[in-house]
């Protein structure tokens, strides 16, 4: 065990003088995970805040869907679930770019979900 400054809680200074050891809120411990970011808005956040979009596998036309539990096969497209983050992937057309797919998606299936959970 040491004895010193480090020890006591107390640090040195830039010119030696004894200084006390403040806690600044935008160091507080926050949530931590895997990051993603929202093709609508294009803002990063933690993987649980936001909704995996994927296209189905079973079927001949992809089609979007919801991966609610995150875990389908594929690569996905994330999203915040909001409205106005869809409307912005749609009007960038994102997420056909983010799932490397050729011509438009049909995002209502999305919509129809998001405007669900809105209730």
């Amino acid at each position: 065990m040491s004895s010193g400054p480090a020890s006591s809680g107390v640090r040195l200074g830039p010119i030696g003088s004894r200084t006390q050891s403040v806690a600044c809120p935008r160091n507080a411990p926050r949530e931590t995970g895997p990051l993603r970011t929202c093709v609508g808005c294009r803002g990063r956040d933690l993987r649980s805040d936001l909704l995996r979009l994927v296209l189905s596998p079973s079927d001949r036309e992809p089609r979007l869907v919801v991966d609610k539990r995150g875990s389908m096969p594929g690569r996905g497209a994330w999203i915040h679930p909001d409205l106005a983050c869809l409307e912005l992937a749609r009007r960038r057309r994102a997420v056909p770019r983010a799932l490397r797919v050729a011509g438009p998606l049909d995002l209502d299936e999305v919509r129809a979900y998001l405007e669900q959970q809105d209730r």
